[in-house]
């Protein structure tokens, strides 16, 4: 095991070269960028120098006037000092603006997929062992809808159900006007209050995907053969289904829970744009549209690391949840 988790992890690195550098060459093709806008909006002022001027200066402040491999190989040892610049759109260090918007995302992601796991596969156990009964078909009916529905469906309705129509629920934003005025534990009820509606839409959309994936399994499961020897020896119904069919469903699970791990950290792009959530789903995607590559390519690096991750503690988790997996 050792000997195969060093393996990956020397294969990891080399894929995270090859995806850092198509990320970089990319962003560098992109047709505008906060170069060029900064450019435009400097010689548009009075008695400023022409646009080319502007652009060819910035373009060598901020390293852009070396061609592709060069400019990559540059922000690659930096990268590997912990140095990521500054971000052209906020105007702080990289690492700072991240660390102010990642942790917002990952509660709201940890929250959601805690709660998906909780409702998505005790409703795929009970639809497999009541197949075509009416709990089955209702479960099915509520995971298709989730799957088939779109995020700003849910969103919208919920605004429109919870802020609207009963008020209990502000539209935007994550504090309330009078938040300056709370204690500690108000500061704390009402960034709560804010976050209720986006951590239910996050949770409809992604738990019916789940559910309907822990249906097909545990059915699978339970038409074996040693299910049947199991059922023929007299035991009972529970330790038929939760101690040996539902351990063997959790194997393709534990797929699903490692590669959720880049999810948690991503941000949820629509739900925060939405909701006002000033995420790092939102704020990476200010940043792709302003070209901003020192922020984005830490941020695509970063979530490249953890899907790679992701890919190692699943194949680990094989052998953790069954005995019979070994890695040669």
């Amino acid at each position: 095991m050792r000997k195969y988790i060093v393996k990956r992890i020397l294969l990891s690195i080399g894929i995270l070269f090859c995806v850092t550098f198509i990320i970089y060459t990319l962003l560098r093709c992109l047709p505008s960028s906060y170069v060029e806008n900064m450019a435009m909006q400097l010689a548009q002022q009075p008695g400023a120098k022409p646009y080319e001027e502007w652009l060819d200066q910035l373009n060598a402040s901020y390293g852009l006037d070396k061609d592709i491999v060069p400019g990559y190989l540059t922000w690659l040892s930096d990268a590997v000092r912990g140095e990521f610049g500054d971000s052209w759109k906020f105007t702080v260090p990289v690492l700072e603006k991240f660390n102010d918007v990642i942790w917002l995302s990952f509660v709201m992601s940890a929250i959601a997929f805690i709660l998906e796991l909780l409702i998505a596969i005790p409703l795929g156990v009970i639809a497999a062992t009541k197949q075509y009964s009416r709990a089955d078909y209702a479960i099915t009916a509520g995971a298709l809808i989730g799957i088939s529905l779109p995020t700003f469906f849910f969103a919208t309705i919920l605004k429109l159900v919870f802020s609207v129509k009963l008020g209990w629920f502000d539209l935007f934003g994550l504090v309330g006007r009078d938040y300056a005025q709370l204690d500690a534990m108000g500061q704390f009820l009402d960034k709560a209050n804010h976050l209720v509606l986006p951590i239910t839409t996050l949770v409809i959309v992604s738990v019916g995907s789940l559910m309907r994936y822990t249906r097909t399994n545990m059915l699978e499961v339970l038409n074996s053969d040693y299910i049947r020897t199991a059922r023929a020896k007299g035991l009972s119904e529970n330790k038929v289904i939760y101690q040996h069919a539902f351990r063997n469903t959790l194997i393709p699970l534990v797929t699903i829970v490692g590669g959720s791990l880049p999810g948690l950290f991503s941000g949820a792009l629509i739900t925060e744009t939405l909701f006002g959530i000033p995420g790092i789903g939102y704020t990476s995607y200010q940043c792709m549209l302003a070209g901003d590559i020192p922020f984005f390519m830490f941020y695509m690096a970063f979530m490249a690391i953890l899907t790679l991750a992701g890919n190692l503690i699943s194949d680990i988790l094989y052998a953790v949840v069954d005995p019979r997996v070994r890695i040669a």
